[in-house]
């Protein structure tokens, strides 16, 4: 049997006077996603950062497979796990098709060269997201739609084990939410692969997660299936506002009164 993609044991984490989570045991498995809730400030963007390795917590561990995290070189993580950030590179200079390509840096050998599979991988991860034709645009061109997509790209030429996404769905239209959303799930969820989102939009995380982890700031949590987290009472309590649960075209989705 296939060990979880990500374990946390335990883990505690703080910001400030925030507490993000204490004692917090989460198990990932292959092929599962997860959408992290919570109101703003309590601590999600830094939790992700935290599962990534980019800061330590407080207490607890984490696992990658069956490894813990600090054992890993930066080029094992890079190769085991994939980030998105929710204001983007920055100010990364170059074409689009050079962006989208240094995905494939963790993967390159000794000599660090691409081989045309790196090109191959790189143009599909350009198909896939629309961005066919911009290869030689220059970064700075593009609008924040765009870029989010080229990011998007970069993570799918990367083909990390595990997705960490700080809101994807940012700079994004509405058709183009869902589009990229499906997108990164069924990739995802292939090939013992396992995504984690944080999101803002709680009826997106009802569409395409199969499980939540909800922090409220004060370091309680609550997690475990759509179904049994996404409940009135467990979003009421989140986000300290009246909500409703309706079906709309067979799909469960809240209203905030």
């Amino acid at each position: 049997m296939s060990p979880p993609v990500l374990t946390t044991r335990k883990l505690s984490l703080h910001i400030g006077r925030t507490k993000v989570c204490s004692n917090l045991n989460l198990e990932i498995q292959p092929g599962e996603c997860w959408g992290i809730l919570g109101p703003n400030g309590a601590g999600k963007t830094t939790l992700l950062h935290v599962l990534a390795g980019l800061r330590p917590a407080d207490s607890g561990e984490i696992l990658y497979g069956r490894r813990q995290l600090p054992d890993l070189s930066p080029r094992e993580q890079a190769l085991w796990r994939g980030l998105l950030f929710q204001d983007g590179l920055g100010g990364f200079p170059g074409t689009v098709f050079e962006t989208v390509l240094a995905g494939r840096h963790p993967h390159l050998g000794r000599l660090g060269w691409e081989t045309p599979e790196d090109l191959r991988l790189a143009q599909a991860a350009m198909d896939a997201t629309g961005l066919k034709g911009l290869e030689q645009r220059n970064v700075s061109t593009l609008s924040g739609g765009e870029r989010q997509r080229m990011e998007i790209a970069m993570l799918l030429a990367q083909a990390p084990r595990l997705a960490l996404l700080d809101e994807p769905s940012n700079h994004l239209d509405p058709d183009q939410q869902i589009l990229m959303l499906r997108l990164l799930k069924k990739h995802f969820s292939d090939s013992g692969r396992a995504m984690v989102m944080v999101l803002h939009d709680i009826n997106l995380a009802m569409r395409f997660c199969d499980n939540l982890l909800l922090v409220r700031g004060n370091g309680q949590h609550r997690s475990g299936s759509v179904t049994g987290v996404a409940t009135e009472d467990n979003i009421r309590w989140l986000y300290q506002h009246p909500v409703s649960l309706l079906q709309a075209e067979g799909t469960a989705c809240f209203h905030f009164l």
